[in-house]
């Protein structure tokens, strides 16, 4: 396979070469995620590139869906798939 071909397949699979915020370099890395929906907060490993300058996090299509769809389940408070882990608490200052 040339040069040219591979490039191809590489912006069909990732999307950005470098960070679009600052273009500094992306690695992929396993990163925890908090998704919020409603009063239910919920906790999850994924995938993700990750700038390795600036921290921004860039999540795959499938990923984003994934989170819609968990955030979605939050807000309708279908928790029975869900793992309880503690509680959580709001405090004034």
């Amino acid at each position: 396979m040339d040069k040219l071909a591979k490039e191809k397949i590489m912006k069909q699979t990732k999307p950005f070469e470098k960070c679009p915020v600052c273009g500094g370099e992306l690695e992929e890395k396993e990163v925890e995620k908090l998704l919020k929906g409603g009063v239910h907060v919920a906790t999850l490993k994924v995938k993700a590139d990750v700038c390795l300058h600036c921290g921004e996090r860039l999540y795959s299509q499938e990923t984003v869906k994934l989170f819609e769809g968990i955030r979605k389940k939050l807000e309708r408070k279908e928790l029975a798939n869900f793992q309880p882990i503690g509680q959580s608490f709001q405090v004034t200052a």
